[in-house]
């Protein structure tokens, strides 16, 4: 986990703790051939060594494929479901004008395809999605609301490749948990429309998003797994210990002052709901300025 994971992480525990809620620990490890070995190993041990303690037990999503397959048959069965041979080199040519993200253009909602393998490849399982808002109650960023016929378009539950697809897997999974509270990235907020379009077509209501500032680098780019880096272990060879990285991690928001050296509980005293609101909606410092700080 970087940097900006393990803010993430911090803030979504204070978020729960602070309104008395219980804060739950999912690994998405459905695209299997994208799973790393140790990788689940290594969150958990960050996430404990900075005392980030989540309840119940470890959720993970490769335990509950029963669960999303059922959802996925009720869907077919209801007719809300149709296959699509549409590859990705075929969608290529999809434009996105200024920089929206690319909606489907229906190619396969209305031809009669069948669902079993044509030249050796099976269809993906697309949504039929209904006009209308695709609404949800937002926390941070801006209004929470996607057209569904011309922001989002059809969502790919199946993949044609077998794999169950993320936003079908979520959404599942927030309607099953009781989910009142997601907290992720900002970089995010485009995916709630698909994951609320499945939550309606299942007769669930969304939960509240709170999507974040992502942390940006010195060029202004967000951080991301390649940046290895800058981890707990790079911190710890630099002589950041625990109470350090919670520490820069708070004073990245200007919830404490820079070198502060506290662990999360301490954290947890200091933070209001309402505080980290005006924290959290206050443009996001670079990476150079907060680590220098606790230097």
């Amino acid at each position: 986990m970087h940097l900006g994971n393990l803010r993430t992480a911090l803030l979504s525990w204070l978020i729960t703790r602070l309104q008395g809620g219980e804060w739950l620990l999912r690994i998405d490890d459905l695209d299997t051939p994208r799973n790393r070995p140790g990788a689940e190993e290594a969150i958990l041990s960050d996430l404990v060594c900075l005392g980030l303690v989540w309840d119940g037990p470890l959720i993970r999503q490769s335990e509950r494929r029963g669960l999303y397959a059922s959802a996925l048959s009720e869907l077919r069965r209801s007719g809300r479901l149709y296959p699509c041979r549409c590859s990705r080199r075929m969608l290529a040519d999809v434009s996105a004008p200024h920089g929206a993200t690319a909606v489907y253009p229906g190619s396969c909602r209305d031809r009669a395809s069948g669902w079993g393998p044509q030249q050796g490849r099976l269809p993906s399982w697309r949504l039929r999605l209904r006009p209308g808002e695709l609404e949800w109650c937002e926390q941070l960023a801006e209004r929470g609301s996607l057209a569904a016929d011309t922001q989002v378009g059809d969502v790919v539950l199946r993949r044609a490749d077998g794999f169950l697809a993320y936003h079908l897997a979520t959404a599942v999974d927030e309607l099953a948990l009781g989910i009142t509270d997601v907290v992720r990235g900002c970089d995010l907020w485009a995916a709630t429309g698909p994951q609320v379009a499945v939550m309606r077509e299942l007769g669930g209501a969304p939960p509240q998003y709170w999507h974040l500032p992502l942390w940006l680098d010195e060029q202004g780019q967000r951080l991301s797994k390649r940046d290895g880096g800058l981890g707990l272990g790079s911190l710890a060879d630099q002589g950041l210990d625990a109470p350090a990285v919670v520490g820069l991690l708070a004073a990245s928001l200007g919830l404490v002052p820079g070198g502060s050296r506290l662990s999360s509980a301490e954290l947890l005293q200091e933070c209001s709901l309402d505080g980290l609101h005006v924290a959290l909606k206050r443009p996001a410092e670079g990476l150079r300025k907060a680590s220098g700080s606790n230097r």
